[in-house]
């Protein structure tokens, strides 16, 4: 596995491996990577083609008083698991962002609302990154995960508007053993908040089921102790939502009617 940091080094590999032919597939991370993250790395596999694993604690995608700082960073571990698992390029700069950059991409449609409503600036963040990574990396192909469903759109939407030529391939939620979806952040639950987190995927998929989906969870989270609600909304088919408990934030979403 090659081990890259430098911006230009990553163009440099992604261009030779254009002009060989190839067509290098994209995972993007911010590390501290888990089983999530690992399906991620299979679906690019599968597609044949050199896959690079990116990992990046994108500073422009956290706010004021977020957790940037506090964001696990487990470096070799996640060095570790990209070579078992196959990666063929692992990219990790250390910053992609000049000290006076200036410019960003921003998409104002899908990009309001959930979370873009509660993290103002959020998606301009992801939306300037995807978009550096998929120049560095000149990927032809790009893995997202559906637990992140704004991101997702919001990818496909600057992809399609910015007529990059890459193919987005979505993969399925991963969920830990108790149900709870597979999440860097998971980490920040203690053993009592993760008891009282795993109830939020079983009422949103049983609230995906019915009718009136969103008002039924908003009732059922309500009587969870010390969980408030951020949102909870349908979108591209599916029942989105996000909750805190305590100080965690935590987002999941079910397939409408599955």
């Amino acid at each position: 596995m090659q081990f890259i940091v430098e911006p230009k080094e990553m163009q440099a590999v992604g261009l030779r491996l254009r002009k060989m032919g190839a067509s290098p597939a994209l995972v993007p991370t911010m590390g501290a990577l888990h089983s999530g993250h690992l399906a991620l790395i299979q679906r690019a596999r599968e597609e044949g083609a050199p896959v690079i694993v990116s990992v990046y604690v994108n500073p422009l995608q956290f706010g004021p008083g977020e957790d940037l700082a506090a964001y696990p960073r487990t470096m070799e571990a996640d060095r570790q698991s990209c070579e078992a698992a196959g990666v063929d390029v692992l990219f990790a700069p250390r910053t992609l962002y000049a000290a006076d950059h200036s410019t960003y991409v921003m998409e104002e449609a899908l990009s309001s609302g959930r979370c873009g409503r509660s993290r103002p600036g959020h998606f301009r963040g992801v939306a300037t990154v995807v978009a550096k990574l998929l120049n560095l990396t000149q990927a032809a192909v790009a893995v997202f995960g559906w637990k992140d469903a704004q991101q997702l759109s919001v990818v496909r939407r600057v992809v399609r508007d910015l007529d990059f030529p890459v193919r987005i391939v979505p993969v399925e939620i991963q969920r830990d053993h108790d149900g709870l979806a597979s999440s860097s952040r998971n980490r920040y639950l203690s053993t009592e908040q993760r008891t009282r987190a795993v109830e939020f995927p079983r009422i949103l998929e049983e609230a995906a089921r019915r009718p009136d989906g969103c008002g039924w969870a908003a009732v059922e989270l309500s009587r969870m102790p010390g969980v408030r609600v951020d949102y909870l909304e349908e979108a591209d088919g599916r029942l989105c939502g996000a909750i805190w408990i305590d100080g965690v934030r935590l987002i999941d979403n079910f397939p409408c009617g599955a």
